[in-house]
């Protein structure tokens, strides 16, 4: 698994948990939410997200290795 997608599950996955959260436990939990969203809004025009960063510093590879399509 690559950069791109293990951004997307684990953004996918904050913003579920946190609404599941703030259902749940306490209406809080939606600050989290915004700050995931706001995050990825800012990460589109800045083209730098702290998630990346990380990612890339636990090694996972920022493109596939090769591609097999024929």
């Amino acid at each position: 698994m690559y950069i791109d997608r293990m951004l997307r599950i684990i953004a996918g996955s904050f913003i579920l948990i946190s609404l599941l959260l703030a259902h749940y436990h306490s209406p809080n939990w939606l600050w989290f939410t915004a700050f995931v969203g706001l995050n990825l809004f800012q990460s589109g025009f800045t083209n730098w997200c702290p998630m990346i960063t990380i990612l890339e510093k636990l090694g996972v590879p920022r493109f596939p290795e090769k591609c097999c399509s024929r």
